[in-house]
């Protein structure tokens, strides 16, 4: 646990804080942040993923199926859980407000925090493959299934609230996603392992130069996205921090208990969910302009616990794995 703390918990307050006094300062702006935030999905995190993938073997894509199966029903649970809580159990949130919520609360941050989080507590044990995997996997389920189907969501509401609203192909938002560095590379990457082509290992420092900027980039714009946020705690924030900071890591430790799942794999997933809210939520509502002061307060909380919750979920996930 104290190597967790050092190695995990600490450096990412440091720099996250470090991109928050900068924000503040003026040194950056939000739009700076997503500048950031756009080396971290188009280049720096699909090199990192596809250059730890391809290293992997046909075996350790197998044994991950069950990782796939169980990252896909609990994720879409929990995000069509927070989607229903927060249309029907606050009368005055519309679908759109909800779909909103689903895309923040129902998502973790896997593509900007999770190499971060990830790598330096699990790649001793499990291996920068699998937690390549892991991320890879998550990432995948929550750009390419979790945003179609919140957009889809949102349009529907926006386009009942007014008829001049024009409603988009359900698709579209799919191969949006699918087209995007992030998504695209990690699936060639597992085509290449499944074809048998041997990785020549002389182009890895290639990948890994821009690589190594993942973390630290996405970290410090993490901190620049929350200084340029107004912060302001309702119900409905707090709720979407406790359903992001519970109930999704809860789901998936106790299903990928009952299905027997590879413990280190197990680990690794239940500390996914646990991760913040995704920021790409953010961008949407703010796009749309529905839901944004709560959706971002509703972040802000959520990063702040995750540093309790981190190491919490991590003992919780042991002791657990332990009893059974």
């Amino acid at each position: 646990m104290e190597h967790i703390i050092l190695y995990a918990i600490v450096p990412i307050i440091v720099v996250m804080l470090a991109g928050f006094i900068a924000g503040k300062r003026g040194a950056f702006s939000g739009q700076d942040a997503k500048k950031f935030n756009k080396v971290v999905l188009d280049f720096a995190l699909p090199a990192a993923l596809f250059v730890s993938i391809v290293q992997a073997s046909r075996e350790d894509l197998a044994k991950d199926l069950k990782l796939t199966l169980v990252s896909l029903v609990t994720i879409m649970a929990c995000f069509m859980l927070v989607y229903f809580v927060f249309k029907y159990c606050f009368k005055k949130n519309t679908g759109a407000d909800a779909a909103v919520s689903a895309l923040i609360s129902g998502s973790p941050t896997i593509g900007f925090l999770g190499f971060a989080v990830l790598e330096p507590i699990f790649d001793q044990t499990a291996g920068l493959p699998a937690v390549a995997l892991v991320v890879a996997i998550v990432g995948i389920v929550v750009n390419a299934v979790g945003i179609p189907v919140g957009l889809s969501l949102l349009d529907s509401s926006l386009a009942k609230q007014n008829p001049d609203h024009k409603k988009q192909s359900a698709w579209k938002p799919v191969l949006h996603a699918l087209a995007q560095p992030v998504a695209w590379a990690p699936i060639l990457a597992v085509v290449w392992v499944l074809a048998g082509i041997p990785w020549p290992k002389e182009l890895s420092p290639s990948f890994n130069l821009i690589a190594k900027a993942n973390a630290s980039m996405a970290v410090f714009s993490a901190g620049v996205t929350l200084s340029a946020i107004k912060f302001t705690l309702n119900w409905q924030a707090i709720l979407g921090s406790i359903m992001k900071m519970i109930l999704m890591p809860g789901v998936i430790l106790i299903v990928g208990l009952l299905l027997h799942m590879d413990p280190e794999n197990l680990k690794m997933l239940v500390v996914a969910g646990a991760l913040p809210p995704a920021f790409s939520g953010i961008i949407i509502a703010d796009e749309y302009d529905t839901y944004v002061a709560t959706g971002t307060s509703s972040l802000t909380l959520s990063v702040i616990l995750f540093v309790g919750f981190c190491p919490l979920w991590i003992w919780l996930t042991d002791m657990a794995l332990t009893a059974f």
